[in-house]
């Protein structure tokens, strides 16, 4: 069995490799973990069949033997506006007429998955080296970086690194809740970072009720609790069919995920800044530059994933959504899925007629209402009838 230090040391490894957060915990059937089946039950988890995978209710059940996990936390926060200081994505930064849309601050950077599961396995490899030097018996591990059933928030909860708030996130008093949460499951016995007599952080939330009734869409129907087939974030990245058009004006100009539950909770007022440059939004050149491609007929400079060009994203073709997006967390939602929202943005752009940019988009959306992909030309239709 470890000792207590090499818990400690652990903890100040995980933050020397760049994490921010860093706790150990016994692998055991939390509360949390058991009310999972009457979530499901109820449906919120509408097409995300994953989640009904038997083993998130369990550790036990996903590694033979385990005995503790370390979880660790990255922040991914940068120093740009939030969603709501923006009031509306699609007219910022408008002087040059293009309606914008709202990609989730977590994926204007690189694929947080390869960035997260490279510091862990680092992590992993310093352990081994650690307990290598002491003879140690042969030990297993597990990393998962959002990328199995595995539970990190609750887990996380009990190793120490924060509350589950009212919009369902981990929340940190010092860190807020910008970050990513990542999994090291293992064999070895290591010490839990709280003691016996320790409890987990207290809830803070108060009588809070912010994030709930800041959610365009209803999403959190009671404090804790989460119908995610509202969510703004399943139905611009998860959802694989049409968006209920109940649901499409409150997206608003959202194209990829929703950052609003976690930009009006006051524990990100002061949320620190990440360090990690791959973070930071990315610049894709733009290579097409002909009259019939370009939307003002010149040369167009490069995109940013940070407010990006509503017409630029839903123009995109099924190649060069996989070019663009290679290495990218947008990848997840699949072309016509982008474009699809890019769609229903556009829709929702408040675009004058007769202008410019109103001739430009209708032209796009008349395009693309041609197009074999009945789910684009589905939601071009409906944008088209908005707009005129």
């Amino acid at each position: 069995m470890q000792t207590r230090t090499d818990t400690a040391w652990v903890e100040e490894r995980a933050k020397s490799l760049g994490f921010d957060l860093c706790g150990v915990v016994h692998a055991a059937k939390f509360p949390e973990l058991l009310r999972t089946e009457e979530w499901l039950a109820r449906g919120y988890a509408g097409e995300m069949k994953y989640l009904q995978d038997p083993r998130r209710s369990d550790p036990s059940n996903i590694m033979p033997g385990i005995r503790s996990v370390i979880v660790c936390a990255l922040n991914y926060n940068t120093d740009l506006p939030k969603s709501i200081d923006v009031a509306d994505a699609a007219a910022a930064r408008s002087t040059d007429r293009h309606p914008r849309g709202w990609i989730s601050r977590y994926a204007w950077g690189d694929d947080y998955h390869d960035v997260l599961k490279h510091k862990l396995e680092a992590l992993t490899a310093s352990l081994r080296e650690r307990l290598l030097h002491e003879s140690h018996e042969a030990f297993e591990t597990r990393v998962y970086a959002d990328t199995g059933p595995v539970q990190e928030r609750v887990l996380a909860k009990y190793a120490g690194l924060g509350w589950l708030g009212k919009n369902t996130l981990l929340l940190n008093q010092a860190v807020g809740s910008w970050f990513f949460l990542g999994a090291i499951l293992t064999t070895l016995d290591l010490p839990p970072t709280l003691g016996e007599t320790d409890i987990p952080p207290r809830d803070l939330c108060g009588s809070c009720r912010r994030c709930i009734e800041a959610c365009p869409t209803d999403a959190l129907v009671e404090p804790y609790v989460m119908d995610a087939r509202r969510c703004i974030s399943y139905l611009t990245i998860e959802l694989r069919g049409s968006i209920p058009e109940d649901l499409r004006q409150p997206i608003g100009t959202h194209v990829f995920g929703c950052d609003i539950c976690q930009d009006v909770c006051p524990w990100n007022r002061r949320a620190p800044v990440s360090s990690n440059t791959e973070f930071q939004p990315r610049s894709v050149p733009m290579e097409r530059n002909d009259a019939e491609d370009s939307f003002e007929g010149s040369k167009q400079p490069d995109e940013s994933l940070y407010l990006p060009k509503l017409e630029w994203l839903a123009s995109l073709t099924e190649e060069e959504f996989r070019r663009i997006f290679r290495g990218s967390s947008i990848k997840r939602t699949k072309w016509r899925g982008l474009v699809r929202n890019a769609c229903i943005a556009l829709g929702n752009s408040s675009v004058k007629k007769g202008t410019p940019a109103h001739r430009r988009i209708s032209a796009l959306l008349q395009r693309l209402i041609q197009s074999p992909e009945q789910l684009i030309a589905e939601s071009a239709l409906w944008a088209m009838s908005r707009i005129e």
